[in-house]
């Protein structure tokens, strides 16, 4: 029996195909990159490294990018291989970090790799669960960085969810770690079946099978009527067609599609629909489900004192799960989002409400996922979601061993019209990219064992660089075919009577002349224009909006903006007031703006009504540029001056070709600046990392991190230990000694200037005392040199200090139980305990690296005084 048989016979059924085929890599000594569906079973193929490595007497590291699946997975393997072989290290713990078997966060493993740690001794394999995590806009590079520093002897095992660019990926890892097999499986391991839902009524997306499969035509039919009556005045029975959440799951439940995860993108949304569905008689369990969950929130209430869960808000939380709904977002602390997964896994609870945070990670599948709306807001614009993340959302449905088929539910929604909804839920395409990005820390520890050159070598060989020079490779031919038709257009403005190239010069700085005379005018009354609209006017759109009208509903900054017949606000420009009568008549605007949904709908139905004058009923003609192949006779009049002269002086001037070759010289020209910007976008691409990394290296040997001649300072040795966003800014309040002489409670808010962002806008905080003020002043002083030294060198890293958790945390760190604390902090319990944990994590580091024996220890103290009550309970960041 060889080790894969050996293995499987530990499992009740037996290994699928690419399973079997991907362990077999493993056993050949080779890497292996497994990329399945959600649910599909590819992290045996982790669990395999670990039975692989046992049997070898070799160490695995088994890596999560969450700390929840960290402690999960640790579960898993101790009642698998026994507590005295399991080891895990996430910040939080350090547990059996020699065991043979050690689950850890990726960020663990970077760091051990940057310090050389001794616990990388004897290390077979690494098993980088979630890879796709690879391109989070945040935490990305550690990935990255893993991959590249591992020694070559390790086997890695790096487990994806689908990717649609999976070879891709692949041949960028067998670049960097040699032997690469890539396994994939793209087959979901149960089914699933699309759905769309317009009022009460539940159809398939598609008809037809195979290459019949199409759009339901009955559903295009419903959708245009409901959009139609939306656009008239029926809103009523518009409103009809968009289901009723409390509608939503009793079909759900009437049908056997229990449990579902329904996703809503916002917090406020998710505890709202729980509310709504309370309000109402829904009872999704049964008496015997709800006293098994009571018994389980019994115990793990237990854990918090009486006044903590009555500001979190326990009991109605309770009264949700018991009847079988929850919430689960950022927003709820961990003990409570770690409770609902637990009680959904179970069969317990039987619908959760949930943010898209859901969508990765935690082991939640469900037999339906219903999807509330497509369209999302980014933190800038509303955009409609893209087929990977409705992939990864649906990823959900479909219970292995459990159900036959899962189920995707996506509800009518006005604002997407039916043919984007199925062309988006028909495109199956998740392209995996990278977010890789040198920081401070990372050059400051590759210049502990490599020179610049050597550094940038490792650098070039990121998944990044390695995108970037392939996506190139079409930009360079492009280059190379635009080269060889400038070449050819020069050869044809050849002229015998003289140098043609020093004539069209001379025609070329008269015309640009006369066109900027001609632009600074139409500037200059187009602003007299912009400045003379008032409040309610209509105009006619130019540039890209044109022939659109629009009405002016206030100004900001002195320029007005308008109310597109789109529902879109426009700040107008010179280029959108164009023409000899811009305005084209006047409509009523309610008093004041911004304006209620119902007035805004008001002033755009008066819009779509208004008529323009008759003689205004067209775009407004504007002239266009004039046209370089048709150039003026020789014999047409010529205005006076020296370059004029210099033009009828010079012996092209009467060439009989001088019209043709004036026309190929203008596409010289038009080639000449494409072609310029087709460089410079190649350059930009190739000499991307390169030259951040360079800047950044710049950066450091300025503020003395780096020696000139190559290795760290003490100030740098110092800055490879600290793994935060804005690392330099730590290391720089550190060596400026601006901590240094704090009470404990003052340390924790002056630190959490370095660590805290903000969700929304930034307010003024509410300073405890004039000492953390005054802690910050220093801070952000030290930050402003920072990004003048940034700017210097072309860079923008280090984020500004936000002093908005100041009040909060130092009145946590003072001993004020919660419901003090989360009165006046304005922020949900989870985002309490996200932050405090992060000021907590980054105290815990300067107690390891900040110089003097003093704040080491006040450093340790203040972590110590954060670490109580709901973040003590707080299974992950």
């Amino acid at each position: 029996m060889n080790d894969v048989e050996q293995f499987a016979a530990g499992y009740s059924f037996p290994l699928d195909e690419f399973q079997a085929k991907a362990c077999e890599s493993l056993a050949r000594g080779r890497s292996v990159l497994v990329c399945a569906p959600t649910g599909a079973g590819k992290t045996v193929v982790g669990e395999f490294a670990v039975h692989l490595a046992m049997e070898r007497g070799r160490k695995t590291f088994y890596t999560t990018p969450l700390k929840a699946l960290s402690n999960q997975k640790f579960g898993d393997f101790i009642a698998r291989h026994g507590a005295e072989r399991v080891g895990l290290l996430t910040g939080d713990n350090s547990i059996n970090g020699e065991a043979p078997a050690v689950v850890m966060t990726t960020e663990v493993l970077r760091n051990m790799l940057y310090e050389d740690s001794p616990t990388l001794k004897g290390l077979g394999f690494v098993v980088l669960d979630e890879v796709h995590y690879l391109q989070d806009a945040y935490r990305g590079a550690v990935w990255e960085e893993v991959l590249i520093h591992l020694p070559s002897s390790v086997q890695v095992v790096a487990l994806s969810a689908t990717v649609s660019n999976a070879e891709e990926f692949g041949d960028w890892l067998r670049a960097v770690r040699g032997t690469m097999d890539v396994v994939i499986e793209e087959a979901r391991p149960v089914p699933l079946e699309h759905h769309y839902m317009v009022g009460n009524q539940v159809s398939p997306t598609f008809t037809g099978e195979g290459n019949n499969r199409r759009p339901n035509p009955q559903l295009k039919k419903m959708s245009v009527t409901a959009d139609r009556r939306r656009r008239g005045r029926d809103h009523m029975r518009a409103r009809r067609a968009i289901p009723r959440r409390e509608e939503v799951v009793e079909m759900l439940d009437d049908r056997g599609l229990l449990p579902a995860i329904y996703f809503i993108f916002s917090r406020n949304g998710c505890d709202q629909a729980v509310r709504q569905l309370l309000a109402g008689p829904a009872r999704l369990t049964t008496p015997e489900e709800a006293e098994r969950i009571r018994e389980y929130l019994e115990l793990r209430a237990e854990m918090l004192p009486d006044a903590d869960l009555d500001v979190l808000g326990y009991d109605d939380w309770r009264e949700g799960l018991m009847r079988g709904v929850s919430s689960h977002h950022a927003g709820l602390i961990p003990l409570f989002k770690e409770t609902v997964e637990e009680l959904f896994e179970r069969g317990l609870v039987k619908v959760v409400f949930a943010t898209e945070t859901l969508s990765l990670g935690i082991n939640m599948p469900a037999k339906t996922v219903v999807i509330e709306k497509l369209i999302k807001f980014t933190g800038e614009k509303h955009e409609l979601m893209t087929a990977g993340e409705y992939t990864q959302l649906t990823g959900r449905a479909g219970r292995r061993g459990i159900d036959p088929v899962g189920h995707a539910v996506v509800l009518f929604q006005p604002d997407v019209p039916f043919e984007r909804v199925a062309a988006l839920v028909g495109a199956r395409t998740y392209q995996l990219r990278s977010s890789f990005r040198p920081s401070y820390n990372m050059a400051v520890n590759l210049a502990r064992t490599y020179s610049v050159p050597q550094a940038l070598a490792l650098i070039e060989k990121s998944f990044a660089q390695f995108l970037v020079e392939k996506q190139s490779a079409g930009l360079q031919a492009q280059v190379g075919r635009s080269d060889t038709f400038l070449a050819g257009y020069r050869d044809r403005t050849a002229c015998d009577r003289g140098d043609f190239d020093e004539y069209w010069s001379l025609v070329r700085r008269v015309r640009e002349q006369e066109r900027d005379d001609d632009d600074g005018e139409a500037q200059r009354e187009s602003e007299r224009i912009l400045s003379r609209l008032r409040l309610g006017d209509v105009v006619r759109l130019g540039g890209r909006g044109r022939g659109v009208l629009a009405v002016v509903v206030v100004r900001r900054g002195g320029a007005p903006m308008a109310l597109t017949a789109s529902d879109a606000m426009k700040r107008l420009s010179a280029r959108d007031v164009l023409g000899e009568r811009p305005v084209l008549g006047r409509i009523e605007l309610p008093r004041r703006y911004p304006w209620k949904h119902k007035e805004r709908g008001e002033v755009l139905a008066s819009l779509k009504r208004f008529q323009p004058p008759p003689e205004a009923a067209g775009p407004p003609d504007t002239p266009g540029p004039p046209d370089a192949a048709e150039p003026a006779s020789p014999q047409a009049d010529l205005p006076a001056g020296s370059v004029w002269e210099a033009i009828r002086a010079h012996p092209c001037h009467e060439c009989p070709d001088r019209a043709e070759h004036e026309r190929w010289a203008a596409r010289v020209d038009d080639l000449t600046k494409e072609l310029a910007t087709q460089r410079r976008r190649l350059r930009t691409r190739t000499e991307g990392l390169a030259r951040t990394f360079e800047r950044v290296v710049s950066v450091l040997r300025e503020t003395g991190y780096l020696r000139e001649e190559g290795g760290l300072t003490d100030k740098g040795d110092r800055l490879s230990r600290i793994y935060n966003e804005g690392d330099l800014l730590v290391a720089e309040v550190l060596d400026n000694e601006i901590l240094h002489g704090l009470e404990i409670p003052d340390l924790a808010g002056a630190v959490s200037c370095l660590v805290y962002s903000a969700r929304g806008l930034a307010v003024e905080p509410a300073w405890p005392n004039e000492t953390v003020r005054q802690a910050y002043i220093k801070i952000r002083r030290l930050w402003r040199e920072i990004e003048k030294t940034e700017e210097r060198h072309g860079l923008a890293l280090t984020r500004e200090p936000e002093p908005g958790f100041v009040d909060a945390i130092h009145a946590w760190t003072d001993g004020e139980p919660l419901e003090e604390v989360l009165a006046f902090a304005e922020m949900s319990p989870g985002d309490f305990v996200r932050s405090a944990k992060q000021v907590w994590d980054l105290l815990r580091q300067l107690a390891e690296v900040a110089t003097g024996d003093e704040l080491r220890g006040r450093c340790r103290k203040a972590a110590d005084q954060i670490y109580r009550g709901v973040i003590a309970y707080s299974g992950a960041l």
